[in-house]
């Protein structure tokens, strides 16, 4: 069966929980029509770049699909049709990725870096270099011309 990539952002309005009962609607549309779905991740509430029906944030949800084209079609007419859907996009593939999406290991990094915490002056070897000792004046600037 073909392999696919499905990615859906739902208003950032919705809850979690609305969230979750969209993903689990989608998974039992897949899982009806004969597909199965082998991952699902939740990416959580993120910045959008530009303004999609006026929302300026997204919950971003990914499935990896393996079924048939039925299944895409109909998961997509749903989700044309349902109010919390601002986008969707769907990509065959072919094969799907194990491990952790990039966007999965992009915010394990992210929150690896936070932890470490304060900004890269704090770490050492960066930022802060200490005292430079007095000014020097510069030899341009303290000739003066007499006429």
């Amino acid at each position: 069966m073909p392999l696919y990539e499905h990615v859906f952002l739902a208003r950032q309005d919705a809850s979690s929980q609305q969230v979750e009962e969209l993903t689990n609607q989608i998974t039992g549309v897949i899982t009806g029509l004969g597909g199965k779905v082998t991952k699902t991740e939740n990416w959580g509430v993120r910045s959008l770049t530009y303004r999609m029906k006026k929302n300026r944030k997204a919950h971003f949800v990914l499935l990896n699909i393996d079924g048939p084209a039925a299944v895409v079609n109909e998961i997509e007419r749903q989700e044309r049709i349902h109010e919390d859907v601002i986008r969707y996009l769907t990509v065959r593939v072919e094969e799907h990725e194990e491990g952790p999406s990039a966007m999965m290991r992009k915010a394990d990094r992210d929150r690896e870096r936070d932890d470490r915490g304060g900004f890269r002056g704090d770490r050492e070897g960066g930022g802060f270099r200490g005292d430079r000792g007095p000014r020097r004046p510069r030899d341009d600037a303290s000739a003066v011309v007499e006429e």
